[in-house]
């Protein structure tokens, strides 16, 4: 099951931005020979619209545009000003990146989704009474103190604890807070959810760790309440957009960050997923709920978004890449020199992506 979700997201995404440079290429005047949902071979023909052809193919691993003239057209063929070689460069630009462009504006659409339909998110005090789902997650953890020597973590979340004192299990900070500062030195035994998994751990609460209270006793560890509480349509839509700017921003650091380690050879492929790793985050994602499913297919789509981004032979900033210099040096680059580039560009990515996906199993058969 989780493999068919994975195939529908994957296919969404992908017809999501190929639908981008569709609409662009027929927009700027370009002829677009066909739409197809899947890989050739070819199914069947959907049908023709406006000299397009729709078609569904066999392979179901996403989809494609076949737009006319778009590498080159053939040596002594007749010009045709509706071919995308033929087309001013600024409309070239702008069919390139609209793929990007639509792979972000659906991953806006998906999280304000998933704020509607509603997704765990730390909760403020006037929430709590009509959230579901509570936990209290551990956010921070100060280095050295009782809490990073039991092994917390942020993520974690911490489902009861008990102590010399008595028993507390609920979701409110101040509640915990409160019950580690009465166990007055003495071992509190936590039960925490680590990635899914409930463990036991102690720890020995000690003062001097809040300087605004040097005599309470604490664990060094910042918890907030986490749940679920559906936003309206309004709320939705203005949160959706800082979240999706804020997640884009930090996908953007964090490819940057990879690419670089790439380049001097310090990559750490252990937190880079491949099409299994993937797979796996959207079953447990769909398993959570709707909003979460939404939510990792919002992730997704940005990563799509921006990879395809990068000036790399093969994807989108390639080709965006080529149309740049041609503008530069005012005259096509040579169309055998172009896909020499390209097969080079596209065995780097296929490279990259058997490592990270061999990584992906060997995590899974270890």
């Amino acid at each position: 099951m989780s493999i068919l979700i994975f195939l529908c997201v994957i296919v969404a995404l992908i017809v999501v931005h190929e639908f981008g440079h569709l609409v662009a290429a027929k927009l700027s005047g370009m002829r677009v020979d066909e739409f197809g949902l899947g890989y050739p071979p070819r199914a069947f023909t959907i049908g023709k619209i406006g000299g397009t052809e729709y078609t569904l193919n066999w392979l179901p691993f996403g989809g494609f545009v076949k737009i006319y003239g778009e590498d080159g057209l053939t040596p002594g063929a007749p010009k045709d000003p509706h071919a995308f070689s033929a087309r001013p460069r600024l409309a070239q630009a702008i069919v390139l990146v609209a793929g990007i462009t639509m792979n972000l504006v659906f991953a806006y659409v998906l999280i304000t989704g998933a704020l509607i339909a509603g997704t765990p998110r730390v909760l403020s005090e006037s929430e709590v009474a009509n959230a579901r789902n509570l936990e209290l997650m551990v956010a921070n953890v100060l280095p050295g103190t009782p809490a990073a020597q039991a092994g917390l973590v942020p993520g974690d979340s911490i489902l009861n604890a008990k102590g010399a004192k008595g028993e507390w299990g609920a979701s409110d900070p101040k509640s915990f807070s409160a019950f580690v500062a009465s166990s007055g030195g003495t071992p509190v035994t936590l039960t925490v959810k680590h990635n899914g998994e409930e463990k036991i751990v102690e720890a020995v609460a000690k003062s001097g760790l809040n300087q605004n209270d040097p005599s309470r006793y604490a664990l060094g560890v910042e918890v907030a309440t986490v749940g679920t509480v559906p936003l309206s349509f309004v709320d939705a839509i203005v949160e959706g957009a800082q979240l999706t700017w804020t997640a884009t921003k930090m996908t953007a650091i964090g490819l940057g960050h990879f690419f670089y380690g790439i380049l001097t050879l310090s990559a750490d492929l252990s937190q880079v997923s491949g099409p299994v790793g993937i797979a796996g985050a959207v079953g447990s994602a769909s398993a959570q709920g709707f909003g979460d499913l939404l939510s990792i297919m919002a992730v997704i789509s940005i990563n799509l978004a921006l990879i395809n981004l990068i000036p790399i032979p093969a994807l989108d900033g390639g080709r965006l890449l080529f149309v740049i210099i041609e503008s530069i040096i005012r005259r096509p680059i040579k169309t055998s020199l172009a896909n020499s580039i390209n097969m080079v560009g596209f065995a780097f990515l296929i490279l990259l992506m058997v490592l990270v996906t061999a990584h992906d199993i060997f995590k899974i058969v270890r």
